[in-house]
């Protein structure tokens, strides 16, 4: 009893509901792996998902998520089997296309935490399947790495590099293609070689071509080395990438003022305050995707509010509010995203990264 007292007000303020009173429960299938590498963070999803049920009486039905393509036929039976009436979690790809077709027709939405394939979400759409998502697309990325570029380095001599990978060729032609339109253009670009550990003669080319702002399409361990390189030679320079850079150091730590478009970590959301405390004195820690799980089961009862208001099934619920959460307001959009960008400019400042000052400062 102490723990849903507790939990309670935090949902109110995620939720921001106007009456007091609770709603009907529902009952949400949970996809996520229990076994193997990827169990720590399908523990996260439980736990979040299961935080947050407690306190409406709204029931978690955990299906185990294997993201392996051959055990297709057993997650479709267990989704099945689950009866619910919406699924969220789904950390892999392989899961969702065994799933979404089962789907079709019948209002029951999935929510992936994780899964961003574009081709995907194209086959949902074409295929009308109720599928939808709590993470940015990868175009999103490339649009708000142009948009600060545009706003705070406009007339700086700007450097484009990649590391040749498919993902950081894609983000830095993307960023590229943004810039060409408003008439920004480089004065240096490259592909260097990834996983070296030092990138020396990089950094003189950038020296030589008078870059003093680049932006990186690769992995934090090649930002960190570039920084150290850099610094050594005692050049200047200020280096921005992509999420890619919000992962662990190895083996050269990321170097103070780096920066990075990427996802605020929850827990430090103003909107997840009250509830990352609750789960502390709960035992649970509020880190990975324990505060997203929490966020899409509040989206889901929520979204059934409406639907039963409406008249509707709950899926189709799904884009037409705002509906307040823990990783702040989610807006879905008729394409079943995202509506608003989520990726902020952070700067790494004494191994974490937090919001970056406002230009000029």
């Amino acid at each position: 009893m102490s723990r849903v007292l507790v939990l309670i007000p935090a949902f109110a303020l995620a939720a921001g509901m106007a009456s007091g009173a609770a709603a009907a429960g529902l009952k949400v299938g949970v996809v996520a792996p229990v076994e193997g590498p990827l169990a720590l963070l399908g523990r996260q999803v439980l736990e979040g998902a299961r935080f947050q049920a407690e306190a409406r009486g709204s029931e978690v039905v955990a299906i185990p998520e294997t993201c392996e393509a051959n055990d297709a036929e057993t997650l479709k039976a267990a989704v099945a089997a689950a009866g619910a009436e919406a699924l969220v979690g789904f950390l892999c790809t392989e899961s969702l296309e065994a799933v979404l077709p089962t789907l079709a027709g019948t209002g029951i939405p999935a929510v992936t935490l994780s899964v961003r394939s574009d081709i995907l979400m194209e086959d949902a759409r074409k295929n009308n399947w109720p599928f939808y998502r709590l993470v940015p697309n990868a175009r999103r990325e490339a649009e708000k790495i142009a948009s600060i570029i545009i706003e705070r380095w406009k007339g700086e001599p700007l450097a484009l590099i990649d590391d040749g990978t498919i993902h950081g060729r894609d983000l830095v032609e993307g960023v590229r293609s943004a810039l060409a339109e408003t008439g920004l253009t480089p004065v240096f670009t490259d592909t260097y070689r990834p996983a070296q550990e030092q990138q020396i003669s990089l950094v003189r080319r950038l020296a030589r071509s008078g870059a003093t702002h680049v932006l990186i399409g690769g992995d934090r361990s090649d930002a960190a080395i570039i920084a150290r390189d850099a610094r050594s030679e005692k050049l200047p320079l200020t280096l921005l990438g992509g999420e890619a850079l919000d992962a662990a150091d190895q083996p050269v730590p990321l170097a103070d003022g780096v920066l990075a478009v990427t996802l605020p970590e929850a827990a430090t959301l103003p909107e997840a305050t009250a509830t990352a405390a609750a789960m502390r004195a709960a035992n649970i820690v509020p880190d990975g995707y324990a505060l997203p799980a929490f966020a899409a089961m509040t989206l889901a009862e929520q979204a059934k509010d409406r639907a039963l208001k409406d008249g509707t099934p709950l899926a189709d619920a799904l884009p037409k509010a705002p509906y307040p959460t823990v990783i702040g307001t989610i807006r879905i959009d008729a394409g079943h995203e995202l509506a608003d960008n989520p990726y902020r400019l952070m700067e790494w400042r004494q191994g974490r990264f937090v919001d970056a000052p406002p230009p000029g400062e």
